[in-house]
């Protein structure tokens, strides 16, 4: 038996004590069960390789907030140790700076998914109705705004998409509809909640 979603989320939550980053962690993993099936061998993927892609984005980053200079070092190994290699290797090829190659849909996914949720919740927090309202046409505007989230490397966006082979708008409408569900836990449902 793998490594399970409870004993990720566990060392998640002992590894990162920053709640911003657990809420990106959450929000990379339902885009990225979502995209399980969407990138992946086919639409009907089984249990156990939607539970491998969420696990790959949650812990994706789980090594980030104790040892930024380590990342993602200390959570390959962790995963490494255990078994995990098709997680670890996507989880090392998260950022393409770091030279790793794209072996699976897997490793693609991950890359395509991480900026781009971050991209979409940081839109999510300034308009009214948040992610529940958004359409790809205000996503791809502010992506162009430089200013705009400005740690969002637009880059590896870019280069995600271009690897899974699909147009921009289509996986920014994808990761927005993955994302919609979850707008209440994720607290992405926009500026006028952030009032209430």
């Amino acid at each position: 038996m793998g490594l399970t979603r409870s004993e990720a989320w566990e060392l998640l939550c002992e590894w990162t004590p920053s709640e911003a980053l657990r809420r990106h962690a959450r929000a990379v993993e339902v885009v990225m069960r979502e995209a399980a099936g969407r990138y992946g061998d086919g639409p009907d993927p089984s249990p156990e390789v939607v539970e491998r892609w969420g696990i790959a984005g949650m812990l994706h980053d789980a090594d980030y907030d104790q040892w930024p200079e380590e990342h993602p070092q200390r959570i390959v190994a962790w995963l490494t140790e255990r078994g995990e290699t098709e997680i670890a290797h996507a989880v090392s090829a998260h950022y393409t700076k770091w030279g790793v190659s794209y072996d699976s849909a897997l490793d693609k996914a991950l890359l395509a998914c991480d900026e781009l949720t971050g991209f979409v919740g940081a839109c999510a927090l300034v308009r009214p109705g948040g992610v529940t309202t958004m359409k790809p046409k205000s996503v791809l505007k502010k992506l162009k705004d430089k200013g705009f989230a400005a740690k969002v490397e637009r880059h590896e966006v870019h280069e995600g998409v271009a690897m899974l082979g699909v147009e921009l708008r289509e996986h920014v409408e994808f990761v927005i509809g993955a994302l919609r569900p979850h707008a209440e836990e994720l607290l992405l449902l926009g500026s006028d909640a952030a009032g209430a």
